[in-house]
């Protein structure tokens, strides 16, 4: 793990809190607006998550996924700011070209199949699904929120590099391997 980093990766916070809990291990990506039309990219291998509350809805999580609307990464932070406290590093990248390769990926996720779907769909067919080891800080910390963090984007610079001193694995490597087991088992 990098010491310290100034990348960060913008997430549903509903996501994040999932990420932070061990529910899941896994980011779905389409990209944003800003990606242009090669759309997104594994631009980076290890991030801070960047919570974000736009676009998410109960709607769009498994029943019995809600909650994770109230948990920290999912509430607004104090305003002017953005709450940090989640890293990521990326072990695996799939990229998913046909429909049919969703079966069964809503198992590994608290999204629901219909947003999986729409994701899938969006503007050309396709997908990317990361396997990401999530490590999470004692205490998270807040930064100022600034104009060019907004967007519909994926990657933000941050205006300095933070340390990943104290940062502990969400799940214990056991754990993390019966994940990612889980998306081997899916894969075949």
């Amino acid at each position: 793990m990098q010491a310290e980093n100034q990348i960060a990766f913008k997430e549903w916070g509903a996501i994040c809190a999932a990420l932070a809990e061990g529910r899941q291990s896994l980011i779905v990506r389409k990209g944003g607006i800003h990606e242009g039309r090669d759309g997104f990219r594994v631009e980076h291998r290890e991030f801070w998550l960047f919570p974000t509350r736009f676009h998410q809805g109960a709607d769009q999580l498994q029943a019995g996924q809600e909650n994770l609307l109230s948990q920290p990464y999912a509430q607004e932070p104090a305003a002017g700011q953005i709450r940090l406290g989640l890293y990521a590093v990326v072990e695996q990248v799939l990229e998913l070209q046909e429909e049919s390769q969703l079966a069964g990926l809503e198992e590994l996720l608290v999204l629901n199949q219909e947003t999986l779907a729409q994701r899938f769909v969006y503007k050309r067919p396709g997908l990317y699904v990361l396997l990401v080891r999530a490590y999470q800080m004692p205490q998270p910390f807040e930064i100022k929120d600034e104009a060019r963090y907004g967007g519909c984007r994926s990657w933000v610079e941050l205006t300095q590099a933070y340390s990943t001193e104290g940062a502990t694995p969400v799940l214990t490597e056991e754990q993390f391997q019966r994940q990612k087991q889980a998306l081997e088992t899916w894969l075949s």
